[in-house]
């Protein structure tokens, strides 16, 4: 069937679903194909749940003379196909962000600045995969004005196929960190990787990326494209710094065009931060947002899902970090606990995946770092910390920590929570 009969169909839904357990009256069900399941095999389901057409792409699940089943060569690729023309259909500037830390925070800062004058469809939570990218492109209304598409990768060339599904105009690199190794071969794999935005960006007339001034790769990697630079410098086009970082983050930021600092007290802790609240100060700027309301609209931003929150329980202050975890980002939060002033601090660190053959010698990094710290209290999970050279407890797993803390809870201490999210060190938190 050709992508632009099937487009008709998607029109007539107007929503998308890959869940044969999530089906809304009159919406498109595509069958998907993983390691484990078949989806297939629950067209079927979908259609008597509520769905009104399915995409699939195996001819025995289609039931004869049922106008109702669509068959294709590959339902992911339709699914991406379908996405890359209701975008290209529609028009609306497509912003993209990807980078090996703070894409999440930058995304969800840049939709909380931009939504204040425009009507912005942002990603949820982390769909930033093959998956996740044209599932939210489908959901591309004629009301949006602007789409902020996160975009994520652990294997080289990823990048670049979000970007043609997407064909963003604007772009932001985070940064470049040691992530995901295993599947990007090498530090190298990972910085070619994250280009590959800006790659697209230089293929494309009129676009725009926004770079962080002081990381001196991207600025590198940006050289030859059009771009709006932010950093500490004032001559920038955005700049500001760091006034408070005892607890929740305060800082101040400027225009080159203007000697005015506005001040903006955070609910976000860790001064990494900073870069991420500096682009999406950019964001906002270039496209006009007022100062007053950039500043109100980062003041009002409350980190969730683990990221950058700080918790206060009966007992102790939680720094809670524990979505994921690489070594950059496992380095810059322990350098800024340091900065963290409290009488008493601790650290309970989970091991960091997917570094391949680097692993061994970047959690001894980690832990050799640790030693210079001095810490009152450090604990360890995970057999990659136990391989390395330390005196720390270390425990197998989550579950065994949890154990330990049963019966040695800690009292009236700040704690950094940090870890790889399949360690699921948030297991921990109802017991500290």
């Amino acid at each position: 069937m050709k992508l632009s009969k099937l487009y008709q169909y998607y029109l007539k839904c107007g929503t998308v679903t890959t869940d044969s357990r999530h089906c809304p009256p009159g919406s498109l069900f595509i069958a998907l194909r993983g390691t484990s399941f078949d989806g297939n095999l629950f067209a079927a389901k979908a259609l008597a749940d509520g769905c009104a057409y399915a995409i699939v792409d195996d001819p025995g699940s289609v039931v004869a003379e049922d106008p109702r089943y669509l068959l294709v060569d590959d339902c992911l690729s339709t699914l991406q196909a379908l996405a890359h023309y209701h975008r290209q259909e529609l028009g609306i500037p497509v912003l993209a962000i990807t980078g090996t830390n703070g894409k999440t925070t930058t995304k969800e800062l840049v939709a909380t600045v931009l939504s204040r004058m425009y009507d912005v469809l942002a990603t949820e939570g982390n769909l930033n995969n093959h998956i996740g990218v044209p599932l939210t492109l489908l959901r591309l209304t004629h009301e949006h004005q602007l789409a902020i598409i996160e975009m994520g990768a652990n294997h080289p060339g990823e990048i670049m196929e979000l970007a043609r599904i997407a064909d963003p105009d604007y772009g932001i690199i985070t940064n470049v960190g040691k992530a995901h190794l295993e599947g990007f071969g090498s530090f190298q794999g990972v910085i070619k990787t994250k280009n590959e935005l800006f790659d697209y960006l230089r293929g494309k007339v009129g676009t725009m990326a926004f770079v962080n001034e002081t990381d001196s790769l991207l600025c590198e990697m940006a050289h030859d494209i059009n771009s709006v630079y932010y950093g500490k410098s004032p001559s920038l086009f955005v700049s500001g710094h760091i006034t408070d970082s005892t607890s929740y983050l305060s800082f101040v930021w400027r225009t080159a065009n203007s000697d005015e600092y506005h001040r903006v007290f955070t609910r976000l802790i860790g001064e990494y931060n900073l870069s991420n609240m500096l682009a999406a100060v950019a964001v906002g700027t270039y496209f006009g947002v007022s100062s007053s309301e950039i500043s109100m609209a980062i003041a009002g931003y409350t980190p969730k899902n683990n990221r950058s929150q700080l918790l206060q329980t009966n007992d102790n202050t939680l720094i809670v970090d524990a979505y994921n975890a690489n070594p950059s980002s496992m380095m810059a939060a322990l350098q800024n606990f340091q900065l963290v002033k409290a009488e008493s601090k601790s650290v309970i660190l989970g091991e960091m995946r997917e570094l391949g053959i680097d692993s061994q010698d970047e959690h001894q990094k980690i832990v050799d770092y640790l030693m210079t710290c001095g810490f009152d209290n450090v604990l360890l999970v995970g057999n990659e910390f136990k391989s390395t050279a330390h005196n720390y407890p270390t425990f197998d797993h989550v579950s065994d920590l949890i154990t330990h803390l049963q019966s040695h809870k800690p009292h009236a201490n700040t704690i950094l929570i940090k870890g790889s999210n399949g360690v699921k060190l948030t297991e921990v938190l109802d017991f500290l």
